[in-house]
């Protein structure tokens, strides 16, 4: 045993020392000395040109910027002539001090101008111009005339009205037409007064009786058309039943015992539903409307009083109350609509049913209203 372990102590001795390794040649980008006011760079480059001079590397193009790759990569480091005109160029410039960690801590900037892409190079695109700011509406001019116009407007109706009835007497039987005639012609009077006192003293019937169409008009007027025969149909049933067999209306007991052609029905039917509504509204919810509003009332009030005088204007005293539920949607057109072809549209329509009823009584296929 002994012998062996000093065999392989012997063999041991006899291997030949390792080699010693070469240092590592020193080169101008390999563990070059760091100035001490720097701070450290990766793989030892140098970073200010006292140390690229001591160590045989060529001059850096100081004029990239601080974040392309030849400020931060010495393989794309591009030499230059030395010029000592320009900063960085044969001396230590403080701007060529600056360590490698702040290179890399620079945030890029990009250069101002449009950004780049298939339009670098162009000015950039103007912005649109911003759109024009609406211009509030105009106010309505005021009107000179007040309730004075209306109470002429009214007594015309009533002279005309005793004229017409001076030309009828006497006359037996009395014609279909003349009767339409003495039913239209107070209306139409009236309301032509009405038009031409906004003529002479306001801004003419188109301003001063709100008289533009507007498509909210035609709506506002069907909708209170339509939906307010549902409070008059059942309101007219109520008077029928509560007064009896002497129901009536001031056209049946006109019309009552007359029968005339189609064409002349016809001619009848149109003034009581298309003539009668547009002049009664210019009369009660155009002019007597604008005299309230130039006196201060508001709107709700103007309602409530043209409601009422509309009622009680047609001197039908037994359907007083049934007048005062018929004004009631054509006021409310009137109020929502601030125009006069809404409650127009809803008198019309109000009227539509009774005008049919009419046409039917005057050419015998109806019994009398």
């Amino acid at each position: 045993m002994l012998g062996v372990v000093a065999a392989l102590a012997a063999t041991r001795s006899r291997r030949p020392a390792p080699a010693a390794r070469p240092a590592p040649a020193e080169g101008p980008w390999f563990d070059a000395p760091v100035p001490a006011d720097t701070a450290t760079p990766p793989m030892g480059i140098p970073t200010s040109a006292p140390e690229r001079a001591r160590s045989g590397a060529p001059a850096v193009l100081t004029g990239a910027p601080a974040w392309s790759a030849e400020a931060t990569d010495p393989g794309l480091r591009l030499p230059v002539p030395a010029d000592p005109r320009l900063p960085g160029h044969g001396s230590a410039e403080a701007t060529d001090r600056l360590p490698v960690a702040t290179l890399l801590a620079a945030p890029p900037v990009p250069p101002p101008g449009p950004p780049p892409g298939p339009l670098a190079g162009f000015a950039p695109w103007p912005a649109p111009p911003a759109p024009p700011a609406s211009p509030e509406p105009a106010p309505r001019p005021a009107h000179r005339w007040g309730l004075g116009a209306y109470l002429v407007a009214e007594l015309v109706f009533l002279a005309v009205s005793g004229l017409m009835g001076l030309l009828l007497v006497g006359q037996d039987p009395i014609a279909a037409g003349a009767l339409a005639a003495a039913l239209g012609v107070p209306t139409v009077a009236a309301a032509g007064v009405a038009l031409l006192w906004t003529r002479w003293r306001g801004n003419g019937p188109v301003i001063d009786l709100h008289l533009r169409p507007t498509w909210k008009d035609l709506w506002l007027g069907l909708g209170f058309g339509f939906g307010g025969l549902f409070l008059t149909i059942p309101a007219s049933l109520v008077y029928v039943s509560i007064v009896g067999e002497d129901a009536s209306s001031a056209v049946g007991d006109v019309f009552g015992d007359i029968t005339a052609p189609p064409l002349t029905a016809l001619a009848i039917v149109a003034i009581v539903v298309l003539v009668a509504p547009l002049c009664e509204e210019i009369l009660y919810r155009g002019l007597l409307w604008g005299g309230l509003t130039r006196l201060g009332a508001n709107r709700w009030l103007a309602f409530g009083v043209t409601t009422v005088i509309f009622a009680l204007a047609h001197f039908e005293w037994p359907r007083a109350l049934l007048l005062l539920v018929v004004a009631l949607p054509l006021g409310l057109a009137r109020v929502y609509s601030d125009g006069l072809l809404a409650p127009v549209i809803a008198h019309q329509i109000n009227n539509l049913l009774p005008g049919i009823g009419l046409y039917l009584m005057l050419t015998g296929a109806f019994p009398v209203l």
